[in-house]
């Protein structure tokens, strides 16, 4: 029994009659009828009764009916499902998303993405930068937004924001500045995450300048929620600020603090989904 064969069937089945059948399916009446009985043969059974009106299903022929609808409608929908994967349309894409990428994740590009692709979906798995490119590496995701700076080995990489670094802050007299640099800063009880702590070293070294790290932590937003409550200042990237405290921060003057959304990926592992997503970036 193959798929000819119960197209073939259903054709007959629903014309009740070989010669318009065969029309129908475009091929002589000589094949058409071979088919059918060769279909017969293999089942041990009789599948239609001809008739003084043309022709008739059996009992079995009705019961047939009903299975190769079912099994023809899934061909269809298997062949539909592959080309639709195979052309990035279709699937589950795991995502990896640092803290601090809540402006690109989700975005609108996303939402149009899902609007001509209803059948993608998405697993959004949530850690600090480090995290999530270990995940990448590791193979539980597929794709991941991450900042800058970080280990690039092994990794392709596409830029999604440039930003600068701000100074998040209750001090109404800093806040009145348009921008603060680092000589102001090394004054201030600052808060950091981790991260970018070799870089901030660094900067302030250059200038012979030694700051105070009065919080150290790994996520932006907890930098942010210690600033508001006065334990000191936090320096986190502009969108974060824009975010979570739209009105308290003040951009920090240091051409070098400038920090990148990227979203990454392994260079060897690239679906035609994945694809499709890096392209809409």
């Amino acid at each position: 029994m193959n798929l000819k064969q119960l197209r073939y069937f259903l054709a007959v089945a629903e014309e009740k009659q070989i010669t318009a059948a065969a029309k129908r399916l475009f091929i002589a009446q000589p094949p058409l009828s071979y088919q059918l009985k060769q279909l017969e043969k293999e089942l041990g059974v009789a599948l239609f009764t001809r008739t003084a009106y043309g022709i008739e299903l059996t009992d079995a022929g009705k019961e047939l009916q009903n299975y190769a609808e079912r099994i023809l409608t899934l061909a269809q929908t298997a062949k539909d499902q592959v080309n639709k994967t195979a052309k990035g349309e279709l699937g589950t894409i795991k995502i990896g998303s640092a803290s601090s990428s809540v402006g690109e994740l989700p975005s609108d590009k996303f939402k149009q993405l899902t609007r001509f692709y209803p059948d993608i979906s998405f697993d959004v798995y949530e850690k600090n930068t480090f995290g999530v490119l270990d995940e990448l590496r590791s193979g539980t995701i597929d794709l991941g937004i991450v900042r800058t700076p970080f280990n690039r080995n092994g990794i392709q990489s596409k830029t999604l924001t440039n930003e600068r670094m701000t100074l998040v802050t209750t001090e109404q007299k800093l806040l009145e500045k348009q921008t603060v640099n680092l000589k102001e800063l090394s004054k201030q009880p600052l808060i950091i995450y981790r991260r970018f702590e070799n870089i901030f070293n660094e900067s302030f070294a250059h200038q012979g300048l030694k700051p105070y790290y009065a919080v150290k932590c790994d996520d932006s937003r907890t930098a942010i929620l210690w600033a508001q409550q006065e334990m000191g200042a936090a320096l986190v990237p502009e969108s974060i600020a824009n975010l979570y405290a739209p009105k308290q921060f003040v951009l920090v003057k240091h051409a070098s603090w400038e920090t990148h959304l990227q979203l990454v990926w392994l260079k060897e592992k690239v679906s035609p989904l994945m694809k499709r997503i890096i392209d809409i970036f």
